[in-house]
């Protein structure tokens, strides 16, 4: 797997991602991430037929990722059946399960990528020296296809919701 730098930053001191850049465009990737009672999930075993919002996290126990899967979680809620929101992060299953429970999310799905960080290395946002997952957001298709896809700069900030909203009304 190739290195990335000059993507992405904590509080400004430069970060290493692992893998490729993913665009809008391509096909998404496939990988095999953990569910909440241990399952194996593969991204293209996702619900067909639905817009899907990818949302990697570095960890739901921070103050920022936890306000963006909150944010997701009420704007999936609005978005109606046809959308399918996917919080990943390198939290372990276990983890992300309580969290829900505490944050009384249940329109988000959370996947955890701790076993191979698969996710991580085909979708670039692996980071080198954290072994967390960088903040993105990617929107894909019925088909699969990405066509939206933020990378936060700084892991630090949240995401364009806005942007990553409009992007998911426009698939409607």
């Amino acid at each position: 797997m190739g290195e990335r730098t000059g993507i992405i930053t904590f509080r400004g001191s430069p970060l290493t991602l692992i893998g490729p850049e993913v665009r809008a465009g391509q096909k998404a990737p496939d990988a095999p991430l953990v569910a909440n009672d241990l399952s194996v999930v593969k991204l293209s075993s996702l619900p067909p037929g639905k817009v899907h919002v990818l949302i990697s996290v570095p960890s739901l126990d921070t103050p920022v990722c936890d306000m963006e899967t909150r944010r997701f979680n009420t704007e999936a809620g609005r978005l109606g059946e046809d959308v399918a929101v996917a919080a990943i992060s390198m939290d372990l299953p276990f983890a992300q399960k309580r969290w829900c429970g505490a944050a009384g999310v249940n329109n988000v799905r959370t996947l955890s990528d701790h076993r191979e960080a698969a996710f991580g290395q085909v979708y670039g946002l692996l980071i080198k020296e954290l072994r967390l997952l960088a903040r993105a957001v990617f929107v894909l298709d019925k088909q699969g296809m990405i066509r939206y896809v933020e990378t936060v700069k700084d892991v630090a900030d949240e995401p364009d919701y806005d942007a990553a909203l409009n992007a998911v009304r426009k698939l409607l």
